[in-house]
């Protein structure tokens, strides 16, 4: 991708953000001046567009405290944004259908511009009230998967957790409930396929208890982890010593012989945002002449737009990224975009098990809504 492409492409998102705005704008400055006729909208365009800008400066280097700022207040803007558009959009909507049957009078008397306008408004606090408050909340799923051959000498359970995100809002006040809740699963295992940052090493804010809270995590054999799109760029090394003073042994494109049980692999992501110090991911045949062929593989792969790349020579593949949309109605996208957005997926019975879980963080917007947090438990057998 050249730089043209990039600045095209930049400019074509500032566009539709910029339009999007003005229409949301236009739209509730026309409420509000029903009842404060003083309102300049001059003014009101000023305070609107720094409100909006902050989503926009929020991807920009900026001085360290003015950063965690406006990378706050812009991550809680993006899903107030999305709830106001789709609100000022549906009343919009239903005020056209309401005048072309000829209930609603044209043009729009006052009073109904103003309470379209206030129905947004509610609407958008209304989800992204519950959205904030369900974030907080950590949901726990179960899943018993019985593989064909081979077989695995005992049961196994293993905890998948996935998109930590670290560094986002929000983030890190999560992480000592589910390390609490992931030893209280007593698991033999614990996984981590990916997005356990959230692509700046920095926007971390105690590096130190983060990676204290991570060794406390109990588990018979270990925490494994392959890396997200989110895990790469400049701090990357940071990101690999973090993750080693945490005790989680990072897989890039390699495999790991799990006490003679089962064979973990963890490929790196297809589509880093930044790079992996130069590691580039390789074709899964390139890993198989390493892997023992007589013990169940499990591959960790962040993104599951890849399990067609396995075949029969693999048992089970765990996945996250997809946030299952994380809010409504996003989730309805990522199950047309995958074949498997979400949860227990299995091709046909010899095929591998798939097992995507919607994750245990946020990106972006700190909010939740029709989707959950989650830890995943799996008993495999």
């Amino acid at each position: 991708m050249n730089i043209w492409s990039i600045i095209l492409g930049f400019a074509f998102v500032l566009l539709v953000y910029g339009g999007a705005n003005y229409y949301i704008g236009r739209r509730l400055y026309r409420g509000l001046k029903v009842v404060f006729p003083a309102v300049k909208g001059r003014l009101f365009s000023l305070v609107y567009g720094l409100v909006a800008l902050t989503l926009v400066l929020s991807f920009f280097p900026l001085p360290g405290s003015v950063k965690h700022a406006v990378s706050w207040f812009g991550a809680y803007w993006m899903g107030i944004f999305v709830y106001l558009f789709l609100s000022v959009l549906a009343t919009d909507v239903v005020l056209l259908i309401g005048r072309l049957a000829r209930l609603v009078p044209s043009p729009l008397p006052a009073a109904v511009r103003f309470w379209s306008a206030l129905l947004a408004v509610l609407c958008t606090a209304g989800f992204t009230g519950y959205g904030i408050w369900h974030a907080t909340q950590i949901h726990e799923v179960r899943y018993e998967v019985k593989l064909n051959d081979p077989a695995l000498a005992r049961p196994l359970k293993i905890v998948l957790i996935s998109d930590l995100h670290l560094g986002a809002v929000r983030s890190e006040s999560r992480l000592e409930e589910i390390v609490a809740r992931i030893n209280r699963m007593e698991p033999d295992l614990v996984v981590i396929p990916g997005d356990i940052f959230d692509d700046d090493f920095h926007e971390i804010r105690d590096p130190a208890r983060a990676s204290e809270l991570l060794r406390q995590i109990k588990t018979t054999y270990g925490v494994y982890a392959s890396l997200g799109n989110h895990d790469g760029g400049e701090t990357f090394p940071l990101m690999l010593q973090f993750l080693e003073d945490s005790n989680i042994r990072v897989l890039l494109d390699e495999h790991v012989n799990v006490d003679g049980l089962v064979t973990v692999i963890g490929r790196l992501d297809s589509s880093p945002i930044g790079e992996y110090g130069g590691l580039e991911r390789k074709s899964f045949a390139d890993l198989l002449p390493g892997l023992e062929p007589d013990l169940p593989r499990i591959v960790l792969d962040h993104r599951p737009s890849h399990i067609e790349e396995y075949g029969y020579d693999v048992d089970l593949i765990l996945s996250g990224h997809t946030h299952k949309g994380q809010i409504f109605p996003a989730n309805l996208i990522t199950n047309l975009l995958f074949v498997v957005d979400y949860g227990h997926y299995q091709k046909d019975p010899a095929s591998p098990h798939v097992i995507v879980t919607s994750g245990v963080g946020t990106w972006g917007m700190p909010m939740r809504v029709a989707t959950n947090n989650e830890i995943v438990e799996i008993v495999l057998q």
